[in-house]
């Protein structure tokens, strides 16, 4: 038997009369398969291995299903441990308790990731909106609004319902008001479809019109007469009643039982008796308005209070200074956003490009999606990558916390445009070939109330955790409590979510060992096993993301996840069948911080190149599904500089023309990057504006800057003028045509086979390619030489000190072609001998084999 992680999936019905399609109407059961092959913890020191032929023919006692092993990835790592090993199978079956509780209260997972179907504001199709909520702590639910004039009785739970399930859903009704001189519908269940303008409801068929053509259709002559005349069955049954009869000798006519059975219902006509739009609209005013203000107002034990509703899809935060207000998002069909491209096909390697929208204008304001749209997004397609990641877009009250302190998670950020402003963000760069992937906030929340989740229904127990377990120990934020069904059916709908409305196409998973320990990942790690399943390691935490993981990529097949992890939890990027998390790629921070300590605190000629090496590739596991930057926006963003402030300093601006200051910053700047890219991982990322050296850091406004925007921006006018910016860019450029041309990142990984401290060089292979690099600030080689396995012809593709770059260029034209030399170095059969200026890298390309 295998494993699957087992979804209804909804197939659409074929276009109705009025050009309706209905959904989940049938199912069928799609199941995702994970692989076949075992794996087995290695033994402990002493032990002897079992047979082989039991290893071959053993099962997995924990769930008796192929392709499951919760310790699989163990081995395939080289990790001996037997209390981590333990642990495993521990999680592995609270895992599978918690998929049994799950599916004892939704049909599917599908079902449980898509709460946003039936939760929030909703158009129902019998001339009305519905509105649902989840506040067990309520005593009493309603709609207040400026559709209303806030009142928080007139929209209200229906009296007699109890307003709210045992789960503590409340469900309010908001019905659409008929217009002046209208009559009600004669049918009570009248629907509407309110996409089209025009259907057959519109051509003024009558309801009766249409039932008496159903019944002629249905019924042949003389077949409805029990239906035209009620009483004539009733009297024939009374005629038998005290008369002998014969139970098993029925009287059964052939022809009519199959006549009856091939019958089919006239759905065809009913759909005539619904009305379009235009009708709807002549006939009723909406409940709620597109763009109202609305807010959710509870009675509580504590005393009544307002909030904004946390299903809510638009959001105003602030409204100067007033108390904040959800606005309800139904725009007619003409000015709804319709889609035009497809997502592009997922890449073999990711060539990252990260931005925040507010700071990515020039001016000294808060930029929008739709000038995001026209001015960045062809700016990075023609920069080389082939991926977006946007910081800050879901809503968040304070500005300043980069979006990182998420008031409402279900809507995009107001300050930035309308939902249908980031729907065409995302369609323009599908169109351009980028994905979009979003930074996603679910290891913890803002502690504001009114906008927020922070006691939401007037408990302290509903989204989050009591007492300090509630409450992260440094940033002042609410955690989550993972256990509670309910919780995950939110968090889970939030990811699912932000895929079906807006077409995202994968997640950055922010700060996850805020969530995966109670120290929040503040504790120092000597890199013992026992600190990833001791007392403070959040189980449940971890089971979310793994059910994140499984229930993401079985609806969405295409989508990329991505894990930011500090403490780089073991089996972050494993498949779940075998122990893993799941994850697609997992984000390496030390790379970032060492070049920063780099170069605050050690001179250029003490760099270890060894320390630079172990750093950059010294994780042997999933080295291939690794992310790497050289600086994202933490560092520039979180009160540090960005390593152009650190390397430049004021010098562009005091004296543009080349020096030895400029020199130095440009050569190691771009040597960095280039190391960066291209040693390890598939994956790479990069901060809005680094690629060209932006001289500024990032810093929102604040009170410490009297809220001050100077910083807040990027200048873009720098690529205007011929010079270093330009440069930079340039090289970055190329940087990533390595990938788009030559495919050296996804088809190889590398082969570092030469670091030496004293030299400060550092060259590896992947596959036909040579890189090079010599980080010594003063020493440049004429004939340096380096191992290579295939004898031949290397041409360099690439010179870090090219004039074009703001290079030397201490290498001639004549001097691109090299041969090897039939002399064993570095543990290779060949080698070359290269010119090596100071402070250059170089990548070579085997153009010609020769044959020996």
């Amino acid at each position: 038997m295998t494993s699957s992680l087992s979804l209804l999936t909804q197939i659409p019905l074929p276009p109705t009369t009025d050009g309706s399609v209905g959904i989940r109407s049938i199912t069928y059961r799609r199941s995702v398969v994970f692989p076949t092959k075992k794996w087995r913890c290695s033994v402990s020191p002493g032990q002897s291995p079992p047979p082989k032929h039991r290893q071959r023919q053993s099962k997995n006692p924990e769930s008796g299903e192929k392709g499951i092993d919760p310790v699989g990835f163990l081995s395939k790592s080289g990790i001996t441990h037997k209390g981590f090993a333990l642990y495993l199978r521990e999680r592995y079956k609270s895992l599978k308790d918690l998929k049994d509780e799950i599916l004892t209260r939704h049909i599917d997972f599908r079902d449980m990731a898509s709460g946003f179907e039936l939760l929030g504001m909703h158009r129902n199709v019998q001339h009305r909106v519905d509105f649902m909520e989840w506040a067990p702590g309520a005593r009493y639910c309603a709609i207040v609004g400026d559709f209303n004039d806030w009142s928080p009785t007139e929209n209200c739970a229906r009296e007699g319902h109890y307003g709210h399930d045992d789960y503590g859903y409340w469900f309010v009704i908001l019905e659409d008001k008929l217009r002046d001189g209208e009559e009600p519908d004669e049918l009570y269940f009248q629907q509407y479809n309110y996409v089209d303008d025009y259907d057959k409801g519109d051509s003024g068929v009558t309801a009766d019109e249409v039932f008496q053509k159903a019944n002629d259709e249905y019924w042949e002559p003389g077949e409805d007469r029990f239906v035209k005349s009620r009483f004539e069955i009733i009297a024939k049954l009374y005629e038998q009643i005290g008369k002998e009869y014969d139970i098993f000798n029925v009287i059964d006519d052939p022809v009519s039982k199959a006549k009856f059975r091939a019958k089919k219902p006239p759905i065809a006509y009913w759909f005539e008796t619904r009305k379009g739009r235009k009708a709807w609209l002549k006939k009723y005013a909406p409940a709620i308005p597109h763009g109202s203000k609305y807010r959710v107002y509870f009675n509580t034990p504590n005393g009544p209070l307002e909030r904004i509703p946390a299903w809510a899809t638009y959001v105003n935060p602030e409204a100067d200074g007033n108390q904040g207000y959800a606005i309800h998002w139904e725009p007619p069909p003409e000015h709804a956003y319709k889609w035009k491209h497809n997502s592009p096909k997922v890449p073999k390697s990711l060539r990252i490009y990260e931005a925040h929208i507010g700071i990515s204008g020039s001016e000294p304001k808060i930029a929008s999606f739709s000038e995001f749209t026209e001015k960045v997004l062809p700016y990075v397609k023609d920069a080389g990558y082939n991926a977006i990641q946007l910081i800050g877009v879901v809503e968040h009250k304070d500005y300043f916390t980069v979006g990182y302190r998420v008031t409402n998670m279900f809507a995009v950020s107001s300050r930035y445009g309308t939902p249908e402003d980031f729907k065409r963000l995302v369609d323009v760069a599908h169109g351009l070939g980028l994905l979009v992937f979003m930074d996603i906030v679910h290891s913890y929340s803002a502690a504001d109330e009114m906008v927020g989740l922070s006691l939401f229904d007037g408990s302290n127990d509903c989204y989050f955790h009591t007492g300090k377990r509630g409450q992260h120990k440094f940033w002042g934020t609410r955690m989550f409590k993972y256990e509670d069904l309910d919780v995950l059916h939110y968090l889970l709908s939030n990811l699912n979510w932000w895929v079906v409305e807006y077409h995202v196409d994968g997640f950055n998973f922010h700060s996850l060992a805020s969530m995966m320990y109670t120290h929040n990942g503040f504790a120092s790690f000597t890199g013992d096993m026992e600190e990833f399943y001791n007392q403070y390691v959040d189980r449940s935490a971890i089971l979310y993301l793994i059910l994140a993981n499984e229930i993401l990529h079985t609806l969405h097949p295409n989508i990329i996840t991505i894990a930011e992890d500090a403490t780089l939890y073991p089996g972050l990027c494993e498949p779940t069948s075998q122990g893993g998390l799941g994850f697609d790629y997992f984000v390496n921070p030390h790379a970032s911080e060492m070049w920063l300590w780099f170069l605050e605190n050690a001179q250029d000629s003490s760099w270890s190149m060894s320390k630079i090496v172990d750093t950059l590739a010294g994780i042997n596991r999933n080295s291939n599904k690794m992310l790497l930057y050289t600086e994202n926006h933490n560092q520039s963003i979180s009160g540090g500089r960005s390593f152009a402030e650190i390397l430049y300093g004021q010098t562009l601006e005091q004296s543009p023309v080349m020096n030895d200051l400029l020199l130095r910053g440009c050569s190691l700047h771009k040597m960095i990057r280039l190391i960066t890219y291209s040693i390890s991982g598939r994956a790479y990322l990069n901060f809005m504006g680094n690629e060209f050296g932006h001289p500024k850091r990032v810093e929102f406004p604040m009170s410490s800057n009297g809220f001050s925007f100077s910083l807040a921006n990027r200048d873009w006018d720098l690529l205007a003028k011929e010079g270093v910016h330009q440069n930079l860019l340039s090289f970055d450029k190329d940087m990533m045509d390595l990938e788009k041309t030559e495919k050296v990142i996804s088809r190889w990984l590398p082969n570092i086979h030469h670091v030496n401290d004293t030299n400060m060089v550092i060259s590896y292979l992947r596959g036909p390619f040579l890189f090079i690099f010599n980080f010594h600030p003063t020493n440049s080689y004429e004939r340096y030489s380096v191992g290579v396995e295939e004898a031949g012809e290397y041409q360099v593709i690439l010179n870090s000190d090219e004039k074009k770059y703001s290079g030397q260029g201490s290498i001639g034209q004549d001097q691109y072609f090299r041969k090897t030399i039939s002399r064993r170095v570095d543990g290779m059969r060949n080698c070359i001998e290269v010119p090596l200026p100071s402070r250059s890298a170089q990548v070579y390309k085997l153009t010609r084999i020769l044959r020996v």
